[in-house]
């Protein structure tokens, strides 16, 4: 129970109003500590509650304590914009009965507005790295007051190329603060010099690993012979799979905009969410999905961390992610809240590699599927022979000189000349056969009848033969 945790009471008013009862198991671990002050460095799978595991921390320290004067005293690092607008709701929510303000600095909105946004001084400060380090070079903004900071999937935050940001952030904030690092996976190149810089004797909590996370979908695959066929089969699966939500994914901006055409095109709802389109754009096209004006909602990995839509129970892959983290971000779309949820891969030949990897990352097999109809001439890829058949597929070696004798022995036979063309040739053919004179600067040979050839006098030394003195072969004889 959440009043077991000695949480503020405005903090279980409002937990009470929203129907939480029970906390998860990640809120059970990390909220204890994280009200003693410590750095918390936490590896937890998507859905399982982090965000509320780190606001209700900040939100009860804040409550006990007043500075009317400082400036953002907390601040929540996030990957995405979407990710910092689900922050702000969740802050929105569970500080609705105390005096606590929230506000947000991301891009795709006005930097003067955000400016004057600032000299209000909220509280909690939620922001990307980028537009963040816009505001401390333009210094509108200063983290001296910063009591907590908050790495919410930090491991994203450097795939995305912030890790210079991350660093300044984490050097403009005051020395003496409370750091909390969340994310999904730990396995990040960059992450272990972030948290040894930024972190100060963290407390791990390990609840999940990769291997673990993914207990409650249905993990499908289906094999396709080409992107027309994949289409086919995606347009077949949204039409008789049963579903409130569906969420499907594609590598590229360019191949969602594309696929959303095409399924719009045979009278399916569906939007699409990618990093190219306006945040007006943006924030409208979650809140259709959200609302239920479409079911399907085809995105890049941009929708792939932090998105927390109630009702999605279909993932499908048009596009194999690139690494093992990322699938498991994908697919953690859906079975949230131990719900659960159906993930459905599409593989072509040249997924087949991405497949095997990540199965070999999540310590588990991707279930196979077929569509019948549709079902794939493509197999996988083929099986090597065994190592005898294997064996009797190499090139033989060209026999030698003494096999070519034995051989002619034992048939009786003249064995036939290893050279093509070899044999009695009239003296056009030797003239069409002879080696080509030497080039590349070489001088000309002028042969005389019976004797050795000499080169012409052209200033040059003479240049050897080419085919050696001892080479026993002797020119043609000139006609008279």
């Amino acid at each position: 129970m959440f009043n077991q945790l000695a949480l503020n009471e405005r903090l279980l008013k409002a937990l009470d109003n929203l129907g939480f009862t029970e906390p998860t198991e990640v809120q059970k671990r990390s909220i204890p500590p994280a009200l003693e002050g410590r750095d918390l460095l936490v590896c937890a799978r998507t859905g399982s509650g982090k965000t509320a595991a780190f606001v209700l921390p900040i939100l009860h320290r804040l409550q006990l304590s007043e500075r009317p004067d400082a400036q953002a005293r907390a601040l929540i690092l996030v990957p995405t914009r979407e990710l910092a607008r689900q922050v702000m709701k969740a802050c929105e929510q569970l500080g609705r009965f105390t005096f606590i303000k929230a506000d947000m600095i991301i891009g795709g909105e006005g930097f003067k507005e955000q400016r004057a946004m600032l000299r209000k001084n909220p509280e909690i400060l939620i922001a990307t790295p980028g537009r963040l380090v816009e505001h401390l070079e333009a210094e509108s903004l200063h983290l001296n007051d910063i009591e907590t900071l908050v790495l919410d999937e930090a491991d994203r935050m450097l795939e995305m190329g912030f890790s210079e940001d991350l660093e300044k952030i984490c050097n403009a904030c005051a020395d003496k603060r409370q750091t909390l690092l969340y994310s999904a996976t730990l396995k990040r190149r960059g992450l272990s010099e972030i948290i040894a810089s930024a972190l100060d004797n963290p407390e791990s909590l390990i609840l999940d690993t990769p291997r673990k996370q993914s207990g409650d979908i249905d993990q499908q695959m289906i094999l396709a012979d080409d992107t027309g066929h994949k289409v086919k089969l995606l347009a077949h699966l949204l039409e008789h799979d049963p579903f409130d939500k569906a969420l499907v994914f594609t590598n590229t901006r360019e191949l969602a905009d594309r696929l959303c055409g095409q399924l719009r095109g045979q009278g399916l709802p569906v939007g699409v969410l990618h990093g190219e389109m306006t945040q007006p754009e943006r924030n409208q096209g979650m809140q259709l999905f959200r609302d239920g004006h479409f079911k399907v909602l085809v995105a890049t990995d941009l929708a792939a961390r932090g998105l927390d839509v109630k009702g999605v129970d279909l993932v499908i892959n048009f596009d194999m992610p690139r690494n093992g983290d990322d699938y498991i971000h994908r697919i953690g779309r859906t079975g949230r809240a131990d719900a659960s949820g159906v993930a459905i891969s599409l593989v072509c030949a040249y997924d087949w590699n991405l497949k095997a990897g990540i199965e070999r990352y999540i310590n588990t097999g991707l279930r196979k599927r077929q569509v019948e109809g549709l079902i794939a001439s493509y197999k996988g890829p083929k099986k090597l022979k065994s190592s005898g058949k294997a064996a009797s597929t190499k090139k033989r070696k060209p026999a030698t000189k003494a096999k070519l004798k034995t051989g002619a022995k034992a048939s009786g036979k003249r064995p036939a000349s290893p050279v093509a063309g070899a044999g009695k040739k009239t003296a056009s053919e030797q003239r069409e056969n002879r080696p080509a004179t030497p080039v590349d600067g070489d001088a000309p040979l002028r042969r005389k009848p019976g004797g050795a050839a000499k080169p012409r006098a052209t200033g040059k030394p003479a240049a050897a033969s080419p085919w050696g003195s001892d080479s026993g072969f002797e020119p043609p004889k000139r006609r008279k």
